[in-house]
């Protein structure tokens, strides 16, 4: 492939076709910011597609059929996410129940809020009180089943599908847009298979080169979202295990939202003050000493750290280099300000698109040879 970056000049015919190279870009980009909500759903299934599909190969050889591979796949993953909410679902709705109790001793003149109120410096507990106080919050933590709060928590994180979602019939439209969602994922792991031999239709001039740079791309693919959705599923389970020991309150959802964060790694870190600030409550709550509860909280972190690095890093990511954190970070928040909730999804394959592109189309430099001896 010839490279992009070379010594030719830069003559008037070859500066407007990059200009108008980027310009084609920029509208496909400015296209899928658009189109982002309509997008989602794809995109959703693509990735599970993804994720699925080493299942769906591993039962076709058993079942000899794509057809009875995909229906079992299917079947067992969506029988193991109802198992999953189910025993989930209960916890996370009574820490909800319990942080709106507490919430509200902090409003009436409890034990808890007298206690807050000795140990917590003026301005700290004035901004307790107050964010105690706000009808948003109270909102929040007054939902007492699973539907109002997986409503509530989608109108939050997602406002934009909400968005179309909630302009209309709520529940109707959300349940058609989780059919829509299954139904690409069916037809996408139906015909996952036939990408096998993509590259016949590719022209034998330019088959090395495509063949090359989808290696590379699957590469970095394999790494962050397969691997690292499995290290930051065991890191998430592991804290959720750790806090909910320890007694704090929201430990399911904190240790949930440590997993999430760590598909970058050690992003993790931001949950740090969210979890200090959680062990607060708790040692107010228990009348227990706050640097023991600190101490505590320290331990779990360190415990998923070493799940992560020590444990479970090297057997799945072995040696191979991806993305560094800092790239991840902000390939997220680029792509995410450009198309939004699609931005997110998409983020990490485009970043590694762009690796591998640049990779082939920028020529590596050449390492000067020693000067020989006179």
């Amino acid at each position: 492939m010839p490279a992009v970056f070379d010594d030719r000049p830069f003559t008037f015919d070859r500066v407007v076709r990059l200009a108008l190279t980027a310009g084609l870009l920029w509208g496909i980009v400015s296209l899928l910011g658009y189109l982002s909500d309509v997008l989602a759903p794809f995109v959703m299934a693509l990735v599970l597609a993804y994720l699925i599909n080493p299942l769906v190969n591993l039962l076709e050889r058993r079942l000899k059929k794509r057809t009875l591979a995909v229906i079992a796949a299917l079947t067992g993953v969506t029988l193991a996410a109802v198992a999953l909410i189910l025993l989930v679902a209960p916890m996370i709705v009574g820490e909800m129940t319990r942080m709106g109790r507490l919430l509200s001793e902090f409003m009436d003149n409890s034990d808890l809020a007298r206690r807050a109120a000795d140990r917590l410096p003026p301005d700290l507990w004035k901004w307790v009180r107050d964010f105690a106080a706000r009808d948003d919050v109270r909102a929040w933590f007054a939902q007492n089943d699973v539907l109002g709060l997986a409503k509530e928590a989608a109108s939050r994180i997602l406002p934009g599908v909400w968005g179309v979602i909630s302009g209309t019939a709520d529940v109707i439209l959300g349940l058609v847009g989780v059919f829509v969602v299954g139904l690409y994922l069916v037809f996408l792991l139906l015909d996952y298979a036939k990408v096998r031999h993509w590259q016949d239709y590719v022209p034998e001039r330019y088959r090395t080169v495509a063949v090359d740079f989808v290696t590379d791309f699957e590469g970095y693919m394999n790494r962050y979202f397969r691997a690292q959705a499995i290290l930051a599923s065991a890191v998430g389970v592991t804290c959720a295990v750790g806090f909910s020991l320890i007694g704090l309150p929201l430990a399911i959802l904190l240790g949930l939202f440590v997993g999430v964060l760590n598909m970058v790694p050690y992003l993790q870190l931001l949950a740090v003050p969210l979890a200090v600030l959680l062990g607060l409550l708790h040692s107010l709550e228990a009348n227990a000493g706050f640097l023991t509860i600190l101490a505590l909280i320290a331990l779990v972190f360190i415990v998923g750290q070493l799940v992560q690095d020590v444990i479970l890093g090297p057997r799945i990511l072995g040696k191979a280099m991806g993305l560094s954190p800092v790239l991840m970070l902000l390939s997220l928040s680029v792509w995410g300000k450009l198309l939004g909730f699609l931005g997110l999804l998409i983020a990490l394959p485009m970043t590694c698109l762009c690796l591998a592109w640049y990779r082939r189309a920028v020529p590596a430099p050449v390492p000067e040879t020693a000067a020989s001896p006179d």
